[in-house]
């Protein structure tokens, strides 16, 4: 593991702010063609809507598996060549994938499209090391916190950009998400400073770049095993929620998409103040463990509430301690990143890569099962909150988990 120098250069401005925006694009490139996928699908395949509702999955699965075997792979090349030449061909990727998608002449063409993004798709990743590179330990959970808040500024601007654009042509919001990425892709390439010092770079060993081995690096590093199944519990209690979101409310409150976009606006604008206003000033205040522990308590409670909620004002009111909850993400982060040496910052993104895929690929399927299970009992819509209430059940193991069996510890050696 390489020497780390115990004081930090002033991070490069032009590089932090590249980074916000790729994050933020990135984001807004994939939620302007979320809704609008399912119907390009259903267009290229004569209107036969249950072959495109197959399909998406098919898509969306694609996607999951390509990234989580090239995730630990863009993470050791991150180790080796810097933070920057993955950062740019991630976002040059996925700039190709919009094209493809936009210029589709059949489904194959998607297919393709979605696995070359998840090959490529390393730019958050690679965002996450770069911050490490570049912060001190003390001000990671407030960075991290800043980055989550970048990606629901994409939240907000992705969706309604896309849903104007698709009035015009169903292509369109395909063209402006490639537009997007190819501008930040050029940005980058001739702004972006590299944060990794040629001094801090680890070798290439291509017997590690493969996912069972980037898991491997979490389940020999001391404190990251526990810290590994927290994150991949906190995955799965996303998916327990987000996997059934629009048809949960649909079915219990009879929410239409104007009220579905109307909640998601807010909830993206409370999350983005909980993320620069509160995450920082609490890890300063308590420190990150006591933070990721509160912010799981608080994600437990939200959880309950919202499965329970019997009505959409309720449901409103009920998500407010998931978003303030929300501070557990950065917390638990920065925790992860003080594990490990400089040169090894990218091998661990890209093992989160893969714990991320493989939820991915495997949570919405089981849940999305276990909500049509529930609403074909004709026990009422009351039913319909099981998978959330086992978001709530993923949450307390994640806080058991955090409380059990980590300490504030000192970091790993090497590290900054």
């Amino acid at each position: 593991m390489s020497p780390r120098n115990s004081r930090f250069a002033p991070p490069p401005r032009a590089g932090l702010i590249f980074i916000a925006i790729t994050v933020c694009l990135d984001v807004a490139s994939q939620s302007i063609t979320f809704p609008i996928l399912p119907r390009l699908a259903g267009l290229l395949l004569g209107g036969d809507q249950p072959a495109a509702a197959r399909w998406v999955g098919f898509l969306e699965a694609a996607w999951a598996i390509a990234q989580f075997f090239a995730a630990p792979v863009l993470g050791m090349i991150s180790d080796r060549f810097g933070r920057r030449p993955v950062i740019v061909l991630s976002v040059f990727g996925v700039g190709l994938e919009f094209v493809m998608c936009a210029i589709a002449p059949d489904i194959g063409w998607l297919m393709a499209a979605r696995i070359l993004c998840g090959l490529t798709c390393g730019a958050q990743a690679a965002a996450m090391a770069y911050v490490a590179d570049v912060t001190p330990p003390e001000d990671r959970t407030k960075s991290y916190g800043l980055l989550n808040a970048a990606a629901w500024t994409g939240v907000i601007l992705g969706p309604a950009l896309g849903g104007l654009l698709a009035a015009v042509d169903i292509r369109a919001p395909f063209w402006a998400a490639a537009a997007f990425a190819l501008a930040n892709g050029v940005y980058g390439f001739f702004v972006l400073p590299e944060s990794l010092p040629v001094a801090d770079r680890a070798p290439l060993n291509w017997s590690k770049a493969n996912p069972w081995a980037a898991l491997g690096l979490i389940a020999r590093r001391p404190g990251l095993p526990a810290l590994g199944l927290v994150l991949l519990l906190l995955w799965f209690a996303g998916y327990a929620l987000n996997s059934v979101f629009v048809l949960y409310t649909a079915y219990r409150y009879g929410w239409d998409p104007f009220a579905l976009g109307l909640f998601c606006s807010a909830l993206a604008v409370a999350n983005i103040l909980i993320q620069t206003g509160l995450a920082g000033r609490i890890a300063a205040w308590v420190g990150e463990r006591r933070t990721l522990i509160a912010g799981l308590a608080l994600q437990v409670v939200g959880f309950i509430l919202v499965g329970l909620a019997p009505n959409g004002g309720l449901f409103w009111v009920a998500n407010l301690p998931i978003a303030l909850g929300g501070v557990a993400g950065p917390a638990l982060q920065s925790m992860m990143t003080d594990k490990v040496g400089s040169d090894e910052q990218g091998r661990l993104q890209g093992a989160n890569g893969a714990i991320s895929s493989l939820t991915g690929f495997a949570a919405p399927v089981a849940f999305t099962q276990i909500f049509a299970w529930t609403i074909a009992l004709g026990r009422g819509p009351s039913w319909s909150g099981l998978t959330i209430l086992m978001g709530a059940g993923l949450s307390l193991a994640a806080w058991g988990l955090v409380v059990g069996c980590t300490r504030d510890a000192p970091r790993a050696e090497g590290a900054r």
